[in-house]
């Protein structure tokens, strides 16, 4: 781990620290959704408005639930259609989009694997996790694929202020993707680990160079997950 994370990563663990000594409690894999908390009272942001792009779960590992929980409310989009009752029951105020994420309007090949946190449109992960021994692909289907900008404007009621993302191999892509000109959420919070078995997992340096490009600086890194936040809001806070 090079300098620059081993800063942020000491950075994070006192953010952490700050907010876990007001006893509240965190949803997300590594306290991303307190860290959040914390930056959204210090860049002014007064209702929040969250896109998460592979929920997963309502509540388990979820970034933007403890959000929910706080009265806020946004749009949840999930590839497995096994996974949308509980969201449909947990999270009544949120939209609710049993969809894909891509590049364009299509239908694509889901991999459904054991795990059900590793599900990924990627064929080329799933038989990646697969190779590690112990996820097998339980089953493949077939599921509508919409673009990051056509979900905002089709079902966002706003642009978010908030973007989770998280879509197992295809987040650089999507980001990519993404019409930075016309919608400027104030923060993101982006899975910038690629996940393996064997310890050779790397931190996606391309996701924090393209936000960086696109006018967003890194505002605290938990290793697995990269919160930014646009740079314009931060100097204005």
């Amino acid at each position: 781990m090079n300098i620059y994370f081993k800063f942020f990563k000491a950075f994070t663990r006192t953010l952490i620290r700050r907010v876990i000594s007001d006893s509240k409690k965190s949803y997300a894999q590594c306290g991303e959704d307190l860290i959040i908390d914390h930056l959204i009272k210090v860049v002014g942001i007064k209702e929040l408005f969250y896109l998460d792009l592979g929920a997963h779960h309502p509540t388990y590992l979820s970034n933007t639930y403890y959000f929910y929980e706080k009265g806020f409310s946004g749009v949840c989009v999930e590839g497995d259609p096994s996974l949308i009752k509980a969201f449909e029951k947990i999270r009544k105020r949120d939209i609710i989009l049993n969809l894909g994420v891509g590049l364009e309007k299509s239908v694509l090949d889901f991999y459904l694997m054991s795990s059900k946190t590793l599900n990924t449109f990627s064929k080329a992960e799933a038989l990646r996790y697969v190779s590690y021994g112990n996820q097998q692909i339980e089953k493949v289907i077939k599921v509508e694929i919409e673009t990051v900008n056509s979900i905002i404007k089709n079902f966002c009621k706003r642009v978010p202020n908030l973007i989770s993302l998280d879509v197992e191999g295809l987040d650089f892509m999507i980001l990519q993707s993404f019409d930075f000109d016309q919608f400027r959420p104030e923060i993101f919070c982006i899975e910038t680990l690629s996940y393996t078995e064997d310890k050779t997992e790397r931190k996606i340096t391309e996701i924090i160079e393209l936000m960086n490009l696109k006018g967003y600086m890194v505002y605290a890194d938990t290793y697995i997950n990269t919160i930014f936040v646009d740079k314009s809001i931060w100097a204005n806070r």
